[in-house]
């Protein structure tokens, strides 16, 4: 009697389970429910003879190859509901299922899994992709992976519903979809005619890229179709398959591909140095490099101390306010303290008697900080905005940061003097200082030119007196050939004027170098962090860039 009772009682169970789901029979009675292979059940008798019997523990073996397989073989064959209803959140899952038809607008696909690794389940998917513009669907393959789970309310296994089993890169709030390019692509030329491609050029992959989505549109290309993920608002998060590249439109830029290679050249000699060419009269942008090629890109985006090349700008100000004068005598002591800071020289020179021209050329901080108490706290500010245009919105044509030279006071007031305190530069805005000096007017540097897209360049509010642009040539001019950047120019011809720069970071053992000059009708200006004095790190970076054009 009590063995028989125990028979009923099971054979109940086998019952309801079977009529509910079909998935508990083989738990119970087949070789997943023997004791001890991690699975269980527990089996309930209610006072009124009912029995619930619900199982526990990971699934099995054979449960999670034969979910895993019934789940793929319904996703693969477009039975999308049944293929839910095997998932732990059937409503997700028929969703997205639905949308990888209709929206990522795969016409076919195949499953293919792989051998399990306890749980988990990798399959590869071979998709076939319809666009519109195509007579052939595109293919798309890739790998994702299922986990089988037991599901706490029914005991059957499922599989654990999450959206990367759809593609590895999903996540919640993003789908997938297949549609035109943002734009279309783009046949980048330099200034010359030379494609410029980021397989030639990968230290411009980037900043192609960024031209594409600006000028593709603009430059008579057709876009492209890609599969792509996008988040909730349909803004595309990252492109998985391009399925037809479009028809690239031309877009010529302002690079030269001669100074361009020289500039790649030069930055691999120094560790995460950076370095910008322009043509001086017009602002076009000749070259850019990083190193490393794909790195952060400093040159157009950094945002560091200019240190002493930032002197250009504080002694076009001082000249202009007649408190300095090139063959008149200036002060360069060995220290000088203001606003509560002591101040001193490189290696704590001094310059007895001196003008300032000679106090320019060998880059005295002194003389500069000398002269804090008779300025306002906002005229170096405005003097870098209105006639270097420093801080004002550049339109290059590309992502750039345009500079900052915050009004301050006393100290940190001082320190700007000298390219330090609260200024900040890269070497895109330290050339275009070069380039103004040069020309005597601010041109607002360019990579493609405004007639692409009828933008207005920016234009500082005022321009140098043609005195004063000369007196600051003359300066830079004895700063390359006898000052501190002779060194680096030694030999160079032509029409040249330069300036140094070291700026000193807060825990960092050696000073950011930089360098500015110009050469004839091109001006450079590069920075290499951490390295030391300008003239001997900098320096050579610019003058080999320099050199790249008679």
């Amino acid at each position: 009697m009590r063995d028989g009772r125990k028979v009923a009682v099971v054979g109940a169970v086998f019952t309801a389970l079977v009529g509910t789901a079909g998935f508990g029979a083989y738990t119970l009675i087949g070789d997943g429910g023997a004791p001890g292979d991690g699975g269980g059940r527990d089996v309930t008798v209610a006072d009124g003879g009912t029995a619930a019997a619900v199982e526990t523990g990971p699934p099995t073996p054979k449960e999670v190859r034969t979910v895993a397989e019934e789940f793929l073989d319904a996703w693969q064959n477009g039975r999308t509901e049944e293929a839910a209803e095997l998932t732990d959140d059937g409503t997700a899952a028929a969703e997205a299922l639905t949308g990888f038809r209709e929206d990522a607008r795969v016409s076919r696909v195949t499953l293919e899994p792989g051998a399990a690794t306890g749980s988990e389940v990798p399959f590869t998917v071979r998709a076939q992709v319809r666009h519109d513009e195509a007579e052939q669907p595109g293919e798309w393959t890739y790998e994702s992976a299922l986990t089988v789970v037991r599901d706490t309310g029914t005991g059957r296994p499922v599989v654990d519903w999450e959206p990367s089993v759809l593609h590895p890169e999903l996540k919640a709030d993003l789908r997938l979809e297949t549609g035109e390019t943002e734009a279309p692509p783009i046949r980048a030329l330099d200034r010359n005619g030379t494609e410029l491609t980021a397989e030639a050029h990968p230290e411009l992959a980037a900043i192609l890229a960024d031209l594409r989505k600006r000028y593709g549109g603009k430059a008579g290309g057709e876009p492209g179709v890609e599969t792509r993920i996008v988040d909730a608002s349909g803004k595309k998060v990252k492109t998985l398959n391009e399925l037809d590249e479009g028809t690239p439109g031309e877009l010529r830029t302002t690079i030269d591909a001669r100074v361009q290679k020289a500039a790649v050249r030069a930055v691999t000699s120094k560790p995460k140095a950076s370095v910008v060419a322009l043509k001086a009269s017009t602002g076009e942008i000749l070259a850019v490099a990083n190193n490393p090629a794909n790195g952060f890109n400093t040159a157009f985006q950094g945002s560091l101390a200019p240190g002493s090349t930032m002197k250009i700008v504080s002694a076009s100000m001082l000249i202009e306010k007649g408190l300095a004068s090139s063959s008149e005598q200036h002060p360069c002591p060995k220290y000088f303290t203001y606003g509560g800071w002591r101040f001193h020289n490189l290696d704590k020179f001094e310059i007895k008697g001196g003008t300032f021209a000679q106090s320019f050329a060998a880059s005295c901080n002194t003389a500069f900080i000398s002269q804090a108490e008779k300025l306002a706290d906002d005229d170096l500010t405005r003097q870098a905005r209105d006639v270097f245009g420093i801080g004002l919105t550049w339109k290059v044509g590309t992502v750039t940061f345009d500079g900052s030279v915050p009004v301050q006071t006393d100290a940190p007031m001082a320190a700007s003097l000298i390219g330090q305190g609260g200024v900040r530069a890269n070497p895109l805005i330290m050339a275009s200082v070069s380039a103004t000096v040069k020309s005597g007017t601010f041109h607002q540097p360019y990579i493609v030119s405004p007639e692409v897209d009828g933008r207005t360049l920016t234009r500082a509010p005022r321009t140098l007196s043609p005195a004063v642009s000369q007196e600051l040539r003359s300066l830079m001019r004895l700063t390359a050939t006898s000052g501190s950047a002779a060194q680096a120019m030694a030999g160079t011809t032509g029409d040249i004027g330069a300036k140094t720069g070291s700026a000193e970071v807060d825990g960092q053992e050696k000073p950011n170098a930089w360098f500015t000059a110009y050469r004839n009708d091109m001006t450079a200006a590069a920075v290499v962090p951490a390295s030391g004095h300008g003239g001997t790190n900098a320096g050579p970076i610019v003058r080999q860039v320099l050199d790249s054009v008679d």
